[in-house]
């Protein structure tokens, strides 16, 4: 038997973890294991089942259930997960496609670390599910119920917000009043759903693949019905849609195309693993998000027996900048202006990179391979003051204004760079995971880091500075910088010399940061029964951080009238983390979080007013509790 299996997992049909679980089943159990794996993969039919296996055995149907892949899993994992069955009547737990198999129903797995790329290429009818005529469905999805406390919450959301205070009103001066402003939520809106796919295809080599994903994170309704009770009637938005073509040039090198919706390659390729996923650490070490794109990429393996596997991707993204819907005046116009329009007027896509490798570092049984990445982004945002825009020159009333325009008679363009870079290790073993991820870059508030600034208009070393332009997408912006001209020169006459008018450049504000999670599997740890109620056992802790660089807060060109917006004077964000899971079974967890999420303003400014005293950092103190049911 142990020959037999080494040469199956040489030619690539069973991975080294299908083979371990069999050879530590016990002996009578083995061939019976063997058996069903082969008929899960479809090199065995129902009618060559019957002729190996022509009597019921009772130990080998005892040791055939197997627990899910996770033996804990954040609802994040859980929502990029694939139902596997082995017979449409016994149902299995969710996995990834294209991960290591389920482990062997003799041990509690380690703590499997988040991660929204596969790490093996989906395989053809790897994906069990309901059939609709030649293609392959599989819902999956959890309902997901907690009670929130906040000591500290100014801005009224049920997730913890940077110390911007967007909601407080509009007498506001950033004071909670009497007290710190503690509130409790209960929320059931980052309850999600979501569908995977598998088209058949002729050749054997090409593996077609969809998802589509959504949740009810959006705003309330407003409807004449329910307008009293809108906060309860979340909206549903679209979180995931893409689909996926491989091509499996060999059994080692595997070639793929993705179009649609998914997870960026910067940013995206380590996520916290807690309780709060509606926010999920956004501006405090956390960056992610998710776009429309298309990419291509390859998985080379490497070497087989320590799952070794080489992964690089690019893509190209949606253009776009982020905004704040919630600050200003600009309402809707800003939203789609610096949102959408931005990123469009550059007439250009994003570009995305990244390359990872996979590594096998403990082999113990139920452990997950250990993987190191790099990614990167860049991209342009424009804005485009249309001459309309101007003051009236009529009889020359302003010479210095005149004089401007004069340089740009049909209005101008200003632009300024977005780009990142992030490292991320991810190192599971039997006895802890560590994830660590550290990132830097310019512009990265679409990616949810940089304290919420954006760019900034140098004015240094200018002279006659014009006023603000309203821009042809309804700028100037929520934080960020302003379009404006000026000189290059020393005015004479109050007017710019010829020659001499520029656009003032704008800068990207800086910003780094990251975070580092210990998961500890609790379970595993005591020796607990896999098939019992405490094999369920997780802890896991995360500290984060998001900081502006110093000198983009303090430079001087970014003092004048063009920035009155950016940069916010929030300097830095941290956060501190404990969540412990428990799991009941495959599709009952609970968890508990404690967290302390904190907002430190720049160079020592009081802004803040918590309880009537002056403070320059602003905390919340924050209690989640509840319930995820999975499917």
């Amino acid at each position: 038997m142990a020959a037999l299996l080494n040469a199956l997992v040489a030619k690539g049909v069973l991975a080294p973890t299908e083979a371990n679980a069999i050879r530590n089943a016990a002996p009578e159990a083995e061939f019976q294991l063997l058996v069903e794996a082969l008929s899960r993969k479809g090199i065995l039919s129902a009618a060559d089942l019957t002729a190996a296996n022509p009597e019921p055995q009772p130990a080998a149907a005892a040791a055939a259930p197997q627990p899910e892949n996770e033996s804990m899993s954040s609802p994040l994992s859980v929502s990029e997960a694939q139902p596997q069955q082995t017979t449409p009547q016994t149902p299995r737990p969710s996995r990834v496609a294209g991960e290591l198999p389920p482990p062997p129903a003799g041990v509690v797995t380690a703590v499997t670390p988040v991660r929204v790329f596969p790490v093996d290429a989906p395989k053809s009818g790897a994906l069990a599910g309901i059939k609709a005529g030649p293609i392959t469905l599989a819902p999956y999805g959890f309902i997901k119920a907690t009670v929130v406390h906040d000591s500290s919450d100014p801005d009224g959301d049920d997730f913890p917000f940077p110390g911007i205070w967007l909601n407080a009103g509009g007498n506001s001066t950033f004071n909670t009043g009497p007290t710190e402003d503690p509130e409790v939520h209960v929320k059931a809106r980052s309850t999600r759903f979501g569908m995977n796919f598998e088209w058949p295809d002729v050749s054997k080599k090409i593996t077609l693949t969809g998802k589509i994903e959504g949740d009810f994170e959006g705003n309330f309704s407003e409807v004449d019905n329910r307008d009293v009770t809108s906060i309860r009637n979340n909206e549903p938005q679209l979180r995931l849609a893409f689909v996926r073509m491989d091509y499996h040039a060999s059994d080692a090198t595997d070639l793929f195309f993705v179009g649609g919706q998914d997870w960026t390659l910067f940013g995206s390729g380590a996520l916290m693993n807690i309780v709060e996923t509606t926010f999920n650490g956004a501006f405090w070490g956390n960056i992610y998000t998710r776009s429309p794109q298309l990419r291509v990429g390859f998985i080379q393996t490497l070497e087989k027996s320590r799952h070794v596997n080489l992964e690089g991707q690019f893509g190209v993204m949606m253009p776009s900048s982020g905004e704040i819907l919630k600050l200003g005046t600009t309402g809707l116009a800003g939203q789609l202006g610096q949102g959408e329009r931005e990123g469009a007027d550059s007439d250009r896509p994003e570009y995305e990179g990244r390359v990872a490798l996979s590594y096998q570092v403990d082999r113990a049984t139920g452990v997950a391979p250990a993987q190191i990445a790099l990614a990167g982004f860049h991209a342009r945002r424009t804005s485009i003051v249309p001459n309309s825009s101007y003051a009236s020159c009529a009889g020359g009333a302003n010479v210095l204004d005149c004089s401007l325009q004069s340089a740009f008679p049909n209005g101008f363009q200003s632009s300024s760079t977005l780009w990142g870079g992030q490292i991320v290790a991810q190192v599971p073993t039997r006895w802890f995971t560590l994830t660590a991820t550290a990132y830097k870059g310019g512009d990265l508030r679409f990616y949810l880091g940089g304290q919420l600034s954006t760019f900034a208009t140098d004015t240094g070393g200018l002279t006659g500075v014009s006023t603000e332009y309203l821009t042809a997408d309804g700028g100037p912006l929520a934080a960020a910088g302003a379009a404006v001209l000026g000189c290059t020169a020393a005015l004479v006459t109050g007017a710019c010399p010829a020659g001499s008018v520029v656009v003032a450049p704008e800068r990207p504000i800086r910003s780094f940061g990251g975070f580092v999670q210990l998961g500890l599997p609790l379970s595993r740890w005591f020796n607990a029964d896999p098939k019992g109620h405490n094999a369920g056992w997780q802890l896991h802790l995360t500290v984060g951080k998001d900081q502006v660089v110093d000198r983009d807060e303090n430079n001087p060109g970014f003092t004048a009238n063009a920035n009155v917006l950016s940069p916010l004077p929030l300097l830095m964000g941290k956060s501190a983390i404990g969540t412990l899971y428990y799991k009941l079974n495959n599709w009952a967890t609970f968890g508990f979080e404690q967290s302390i999420y904190a907002t430190r303003l720049v160079d020592h400014l009081t802004l803040y007013t918590i309880a009537g005293s002056p403070s320059n950092e602003w905390q919340d103190h924050r209690t989640e509790f509840g319930p995820i049911f999975t499917f």
